[in-house]
């Protein structure tokens, strides 16, 4: 299988760029195989930004594999909140876990070991494996496939066979492992890794210069070994769709406290389950009525425009006999098992979905609490 191209080239044009330019994240240049890990999985599908403040409250909070081990789902749930898809932070809990229980707590180092980790996959052990020990294996995600299909000059290919000719590409260009090492404060500290700074340089090159629109190329550093040197084919992309959903902001006062009413998705539920939100309320209840916050939220491939309605917010219509207006704590359709009512004080502790820490937080329900890094 031929390149087109030197390997070696290109792996000194990409290194040299990268030693110059890269960003500075909290999870680079650590020696904490564990922080790898978690960065990696924190990093699947959300924004850099979004991770960098939630990353380091969790080594907080967790700072050892035992230490996550040990949580409760609920407080791991609770911690992750606003970073969605929460199947990850299951997986990592249970991941600590496996590693407390079946390997005394260390995290193995090779691909095929690290694949045995719940919820570890091809790309996410190849990650760990490289960057963390130093093991000279390929990582594939979404930046790295669009570098190298503009490189060779190719459309995109979802097929099966397509990705394992991209795998067999990327593992051309990984540099052989060699390690290196040094006395420092916690021992003996790495100092030379090529395979895992070549992984994060190519991440780095698609997330930074060969964008999936516009992309730099004038800024790119392997522009003249590059087929394309602009966009490039790409399959037709599913349409986002679009959903009006209404949910209900119930307040009730006990003594100096404010309580909020919350429902519980149910543990079987497809899509965030367990999860804590502000009770659903069908679109007809909410007929007449002005909500108090309107905002959306996007889960996957679904814009949802929400409403939020209080009790105050009344239609003037629809009233009984007495003139008086229905309920809309009645209107829940939620079983009264999956609701409860929560003193706001405890919100930010609690596995909250993203869109009612983001309710919450807008209608001034509920802060954030950040962790103090280091010394102040």
């Amino acid at each position: 299988m031929a390149l087109g191209f030197s390997a070696l080239a290109f792996r000194r044009k990409l290194s040299r760029w990268y030693r110059e330019h890269a960003r500075e994240l909290p999870w680079r240049g650590v020696d904490n195989p564990y922080a790898t890990w978690l960065s990696e999985i924190m990093l699947q599908q959300t924004r850099v930004a979004t991770v960098i403040d939630r990353y380091q409250e969790f080594l907080q909070r967790f700072p050892t594999i035992s230490d996550l081990a040990k949580a409760d789902e609920a407080d791991v749930l609770a911690l992750w909140s606003g970073l969605g898809y929460y199947r990850r932070a299951r997986m990592l809990h249970r991941g600590a876990q496996f590693v407390e229980r079946e390997m005394q707590g260390k995290l193995p180092g090779t691909v095929p070991q690290l694949r045995t980790l719940p919820g570890v996959g091809e790309y996410t052990a190849a990650a760990i494996a490289s960057i963390a020990f130093g093991e000279s294996v390929a990582v594939l995600d979404g930046n790295v496939e669009r570098v190298l299909l503009r490189l060779l000059g190719e459309p995109e290919d979802k097929s099966a066979q397509g990705r394992a000719r991209l795998v067999a590409i990327a593992g051309m260009l990984v540099p052989p492992a060699k390690r290196g090492h040094r006395a420092g404060n916690a021992g003996l500290v790495e100092i030379d890794n090529p395979a895992g700074d070549h992984n994060q340089a190519m991440m780095e090159l698609g997330a930074m210069i060969c964008l999936p629109r516009s992309p730099l190329c004038l800024q790119c550093p392997v522009m003249d070994l590059c087929r394309t040197r602009g966009e490039h084919a790409t399959a037709t992309r599913a349409k986002m769709q679009s959903r009006t959903v209404a949910h209900l902001l119930a307040l009730r006062k006990r003594g100096v406290e404010t309580e909020v009413l919350l429902e519980r998705r149910a543990k079987e539920a497809s899509l965030m389950a367990g999860m804590m939100e502000l009770p659903a309320l069908p679109l007809d209840a909410t007929e007449g009525r002005e909500p108090v916050l309107r905002l959306r939220h996007a889960i996957t491939n679904t814009n949802y425009y929400v409403q939020i309605f209080t009790e105050s917010s009344a239609s003037g219509q629809g009233k009984d006999a007495l003139g008086v207006e229905p309920s809309l704590v009645e209107q829940i359709p939620a079983a009264v098992g999956d609701l409860e009512w929560v003193t706001t004080s405890k919100l930010a502790h609690l596995p909250l979905t993203g869109l009612a820490r983001k309710t919450l937080q807008r209608l001034q329900m509920m802060s954030v609490p950040r962790l103090k890094m280091g010394k102040e």
